[in-house]
């Protein structure tokens, strides 16, 4: 058995010279600090290590091998080793305590004992040391996926989070830059407080329109506008209820459809201003948009529905352009969205309905679906502000005006009732 000595400024840089000229196999038998840091020279740490003299002889017989890049096998199974490293020393340490023998103790064996223990915490801080570093080996091989951006090892977790949220690789790219750039040094020591300060950035980027009060004497005329199967007469009949009932100011409220193509969804518009004792007038010809706006000249909110139509149908774009342009009164279009849908789907559709002069964003079905950073993304793209959330079928329940604690909670968190729960009751 052959003892080697390695020194260097921290016990984590001794260790990988050990590792780098002696291997997987070396026994760690000591590592003590040698000279203590001062003002004008750093601390010197020593690890010895023990191998046996035949791979001792190989290793300096021949020039050393090139390094193979560590396989996530590799990574899995030195943390394994290392985790079983720790629990001997556990054992050994419950074995050796003090309390556990009945025969007196001397003051020489109490020393001793003292010493033992701070021996065993040291490699206890050492093989951590050692998980880090693997961890850290690991975590560079994957640097050239991430376009070249050199992203420490300690924001391995919250990328890992945004990048399985659906964020979009530019996007994340530039907010983790700027988390890089803006972040205190001394907040990087702590996962969950880089964590919280990414949390406190991602916030800031979400435009939220408030909801507000509409004065006396005025009306808010809300026409919704998307594809089809987005959600968008559910959402209304939800926010018919919380205008007419569940605010603490109740207004007076009535209902237009346009989407006369369906005779079911026109059935469920009628049926749901019928159970709330809300007025409601079908149109089907944009001449006749002014009359039906009149008829219901009494409420205070006018809520809109439109027939769902494609992004790339021209036809009825083109149609719901002049039902806005003909009305007398100025419309607050809502473009409602899926939160489910693929970024690049979102984009399209926001492009090709745009030019109705979207004035906000509406995203429903956050309970059929995980990924939640696609709706980041294009509130980011486009800097659009977002009005409410529908979370679920139930009427009026299922519906959060939009915050974004709540969509940055969702996106590293996960979606959870119990917070729309909290929420959709304020």
């Amino acid at each position: 058995m052959k003892f080697l000595t390695f020194s260097a400024q921290t016990p984590a840089a001794a260790l990988k010279q050990a590792q780098i000229e002696c291997g997987e196999d070396a026994l760690v038998v000591s590592t003590k600090e040698v000279k203590k840091k001062t003002i004008n020279t750093p601390a010197l740490y020593e690890v010895v290590v023990a191998v046996e003299n035949s791979k001792v002889l190989r290793k300096h017989a021949q020039m050393p091998l090139p390094q193979t890049p560590r396989s996530r096998e590799d990574v899995l199974v030195n943390i394994s080793e290392a985790a079983k490293q720790i629990s001997n020393i556990a054992k050994v340490t419950e074995s050796s305590l003090p309390n556990q023998r009945k025969s007196p103790i001397s003051i020489e064996e109490k020393v001793s004992g003292k010493e033992d223990i701070v021996d065993i915490k040291q490699e206890i801080t050492k093989l951590a040391d050692k998980i880090k570093l693997i961890q850290e080996m690991f975590w560079e091989e994957k640097a050239p996926q991430r376009n070249h951006l050199a992203i420490p090892p300690e924001f391995s977790q919250i990328y890992k989070l945004a990048r399985t949220s659906g964020m979009g690789p530019d996007h994340l790219d530039n907010i983790m830059k700027l988390t890089l750039e803006h972040m205190p040094s001394k907040m990087r020591e702590n996962s969950e407080t880089i964590k919280r300060y990414f949390q406190v950035l991602l916030r800031k980027m979400v435009p939220i329109r408030r909801e507000m009060e509409v004065q006396k004497g005025s009306k808010k005329l809300i026409m919704f506008v998307g594809p089809t199967g987005v959600g968008k007469t559910t959402t209304i009949a939800k926010l018919a209820a919380r205008y007419s009932y569940l605010k603490e100011k109740r207004e007076k409220v009535g209902i237009i459809t346009l989407d006369t193509y369906r005779i079911g969804a026109v059935e469920q518009l009628f049926q749901y201003a019928k159970m709330m004792r809300l007025p409601i007038e079908d149109v089907v010809d944009p001449n006749d948009f002014n009359g039906a706006l009149r008829s219901l000249n009494h409420c205070d909110v006018i809520l809109i529905d439109t027939v769902g139509s494609s992004q790339y149908d021209k036809e009825k774009l083109m149609k719901l352009n002049r039902f806005i342009h003909n009305s007398d009164y100025q419309i607050d279009v809502n473009l409602v969205l899926s939160a489910g849908s693929k970024l690049e789907d979102l984009k399209d559709i926001y492009k090709n309905f745009s030019f109705l002069n979207i004035d906000t964003l509406i995203f429903t079905k956050f309970d059929e679906t995980k990924v939640f950073g696609t709706v980041f993304s294009l509130i980011y793209d486009i800097d659009k502000p977002v009005s409410y959330f529908s979370v679920g079928q139930e009427v009026p329940d299922d519906l959060v005006v939009a915050s974004s604690d709540f969509l940055v909670e969702c996106m590293l968190d996960g979606f959870k009732r119990k917070e729309k729960d909290a929420k959709s009751s304020k």
